[in-house]
């Protein structure tokens, strides 16, 4: 049997990178996979590909910094589903700058996007969840909320934030069959990083113990174990996979 066979995902920015690599393996592990993206042409790709394997997936232009939206999109999934098992809030931005050149618009469009929209799913989504006595519900922090980086004040307050999100919902949540846990992704080679220039990707990879820059399929495993049953009894950690960057 597959590690997901009957369950119901929803995958926010699953149209492309980390959220993209999640929905392909999931629905591989027989999971309906619901993404919630901004970029329609790229979401319909995705539903696609995973269609031709004959597993079932469908797409929805939602922004979740609108609580509006994100509850439109829940009910809709539910409607058309009848449940949602499992939540992936991987959607996020970047509007980088140092805290001189930050403007107070840079900084509440990350706000709104990496975590006020994560607190508008989480918050309509688990309360179909508890409706049926069980979810899993994994956030995509990042290995700078643990440590920091130039340029990134308002991302970094995101992703710090989700970590204690993530704890205080897993302490609300978890009597309730529900748990809820966060990954750290390091240094990813998405199709965005691989565009950068060959001395800044070296410099990366120098960084990091193992010595090369992490694939969207790892992140995606490690979603994976969250959201299965090999991982019930783990609730509110954070799990860094980042190839030992923040030894």
């Amino acid at each position: 049997m597959k590690r997901l066979e009957n369950k119901v995902a929803v995958i926010t920015g699953g149209a492309d990178g980390l959220g993209r690599a999640a929905a392909l393996k999931f629905s591989a592990e027989g999971a309906t996979v619901i993404i919630w993206d901004m970029n329609e042409e790229k979401g319909a790709l995705t539903v696609s590909e995973i269609e031709k394997t004959g597993s079932k997936a469908s797409f929805e232009k939602v922004n979740t910094a609108s609580y509006a939206e994100v509850e439109a999109a829940t009910k809709n999934a539910t409607d058309k589903f009848g449940r949602i098992d499992i939540l992936i809030n991987n959607a996020g931005i970047t509007r980088d700058a140092s805290i001189k050149k930050m403007t107070p618009d840079m900084w509440q469009q990350v706000i709104d996007v990496n975590l006020t929209g994560v607190f508008n799913c989480a918050k309509c989504i688990s309360a179909v969840m508890v409706e049926k006595g069980y979810g899993r519900i994994i956030n995509t922090s990042s290995v700078v909320a643990l440590y920091g980086n130039f340029g990134q004040t308002n991302y970094v307050a995101t992703k710090a934030g989700v970590i204690g999100l993530t704890k205080t919902l897993a302490r609300e949540l978890g009597r309730k069959g529900i748990t809820v846990n966060a990954v750290a992704p390091g240094f990813i080679a998405t199709e965005m990083v691989k565009k950068m220039p060959e001395n800044v990707l070296k410099a990366m990879e120098e960084k990091v113990p193992v010595g090369r820059l992490g694939a969207p399929e790892e992140i995606a495993s490690a979603y994976l174990f969250l959201a299965s049953e090999e991982a019930a009894y783990i609730n509110g950690a954070t799990l860094s996979v980042d190839g030992g960057i923040t030894i």
